[in-house]
């Protein structure tokens, strides 16, 4: 099967479509390896993401049967072409990779392979993988044929987007992990702000009911009662941080479970009463679901920690096919219009960026004295 250039140029295309729509990258890779096969109608296709001991972390087929995978064994090594394409960072287009001086066999189970084209997945200067195929079809009577130039500029625009897609989850990576150290950070102040200072008011009242027992055993008394008091307050703020510290609780529970167990605990921790009521929510995508509820702290904790709130109402609902978590107090609220500073205080660009992250948005109403609302809807599927 041969391309001309319009008919490339719609394959790709569309190809390049199927991809956008996947989020997960492995989905990408696999679009992208297929598309290869199919685009430059080769029997074999494949992709490779190297991982730091000489193995691959991915490693992405398409014509082969599950069957024939299972026999194949373990995923390959880096070694033989592929080591020279990842390491070297060049293409390889041979019209036998069995005569290559580089080759090294295959696993008795593996397909034959004979004609190949091997492309680089590079970003700038690093290499992230390798994209390859072999065995192109051919409907020549001598059945000689193979990759051609054409062929290499067509793998190579699919080995740019697969060097995107894999950039991208590097990227996302990264921000999860940065996303986690800011939610640590603010954990260990919150911990210092309030456990540590509770503690501290235990040891001295412990001290003054030590020094009391023997001449005022009244006051001693009373000073113990206090010490059950704060030794349990502590608990509480321990048990608040505790949960927020297992952000597997939602992937094993659920949203709403989750932030109705969280708010429980918030409710016994804070003199504010805290309340949530969830009305018709079913499970929302990953995203979804992660960035709700990190809006959803982060506004619990300034109405529970700057607002003076003696209220705080969280609902969750739907609205048409979206859904919609609204945070309100009753606390002494703030001017929107000095958002620069408020939005900095109070961490609005951060659940701004949330809710835009996962297609949503988010409303802040307040104004000083009124209390405060903020509301984050995302869309449905």
């Amino acid at each position: 099967m041969s391309h001309g250039p319009r008919s490339g140029l719609t394959a790709v295309s569309s190809a390049l479509l199927a991809m956008s729509r996947h989020l997960e990258v492995r989905d990408v890779l696999k679009t992208i390896v297929a598309s290869a096969r199919e685009l430059l109608d080769a029997q074999y296709a494949a992709l490779g993401v190297p991982d730091d001991h000489g193995g691959f972390a991915q490693f992405v087929v398409d014509g082969v049967s599950d069957e024939q995978w299972k026999a194949i064994g373990p995923l390959p090594r880096q070694h033989g072409i592929l080591a020279a394409m990842l390491h070297e960072a060049t293409p390889e287009r041979l019209a036998d990779v069995r005569k290559d001086p580089r080759f090294g066999g295959w696993p008795s189970a593996h397909p034959d392979l004979v004609d190949f084209l091997g492309l680089p997945i590079r970003d700038g200067d690093e290499v992230l993988g390798a994209l390859f195929l072999a065995n192109k079809n051919c409907a020549r009577p001598t059945g000689t044929c193979g990759f051609t130039p054409d062929d290499e500029e067509l793998l190579g625009i699919l080995a740019q987007h697969a060097a995107i897609a894999l950039t991208n989850a590097r990227l996302y990576e990264r921000s999860r992990e940065l996303t986690i150290a800011e939610e640590r950070s603010r954990l260990a102040h919150e911990l210092h702000d309030a456990v540590s200072q509770k503690l501290f008011s235990l040891r001295l009242t412990a001290q003054a009911a030590t020094a009391l027992v023997d001449r005022d055993p009244a006051r001693a008394k009373g000073e113990l009662h206090q010490v059950a008091m704060l030794a349990a307050e502590a608990a509480d703020e321990l048990r608040a941080a505790v949960v927020e510290l297992r952000p597997a609780a939602l992937e094993e529970d659920g949203l709403v479970a989750t932030l109705r167990t969280q708010i429980q605990v918030l409710d016994r921790a804070h003199a504010a009463h805290v309340t949530f009521a969830g009305h018709g929510v079913k499970a929302l995508p990953a995203a979804q679901e992660e960035a709700l509820l990190r809006v959803a702290q982060e506004a619990l904790h300034n109405a529970l920690r700057h607002s003076g709130a003696e209220h705080v109402a969280v609902t969750l609902h739907r609205r048409g096919t979206g859904t919609v978590l609204r945070i309100t107090d009753d606390g002494g609220g703030f001017d929107p219009r000095t958002v620069r500073r408020a939005g900095r205080h109070l961490g609005l660009v951060s659940m701004r960026d949330r809710a835009s992250g996962t297609g949503g948005r988010l409303t802040v109403r307040s104004a000083p004295g009124e209390g405060t609302t903020i509301e984050m809807e995302v869309p449905g599927g």
